[in-house]
């Protein structure tokens, strides 16, 4: 493994050891020339996936990106970080085991949306709005009407205002 900080070739691991939801594995690492410290994190993937982006571009699927893009959604919400690993590893497990090489990237986004509305409600609109390239206030209009509808819906009888967030 590359140290980071001075791109030395060899490292040596520290420590081992698994991961909260045990999906992945934990090490810890030191470079042997500049003494640098760093954490990397070692996964099972069971394919190679390429989505296929609305424009038809293949890009080969980056578990990183969609980290970002939920984490971005998800600023300064009380999420623990721990539930948003888990949240990522479940889509990415669905995706690998679904067993097609390629998907579309409405179908990413899609899984994305539907994790976000059962963690927290305002993570759901950020994603939403970037995702469905909202142009005008009519657009938040309409989804917080749909998800307002879909609350009641799970909550028949209910008086009471929804959570402002799940989280």
């Amino acid at each position: 493994m590359r140290c980071p900080y001075c791109g030395h070739d060899d490292t040596q691991v520290k420590d081992s050891r698994p991961t909260e939801d045990n999906t992945s594995i934990r090490r810890r690492r030191s470079c042997l020339a500049c003494g640098g410290r760093f954490t990397t994190f070692e996964r099972v993937q069971l394919r190679e996936l390429t989505v296929v982006k609305r424009s038809g571009r293949r890009v080969p699927f980056d578990r990183d990106k969609l980290m970002r893009s939920v984490q971005v959604a998800l600023r300064k919400r009380a999420v623990e970080p721990e539930r948003i690993e888990r949240m990522i590893s479940g889509i990415v497990r669905q995706l690998e085991s679904a067993g097609e090489s390629e998907v579309k990237a409405e179908q990413v986004g899609s899984m994305v949306m539907e994790a976000l509305m059962a963690i927290d409600d305002v993570a759901y609109v950020r994603f939403a709005s970037v995702y469905r390239n909202f142009r005008e206030a009519k657009d938040f209009e309409d989804l917080l009407d749909s998800l307002a509808t879909d609350q009641e819906e799970a909550n028949p009888g209910s008086t009471e205002a929804p959570d402002e967030g799940k989280g």
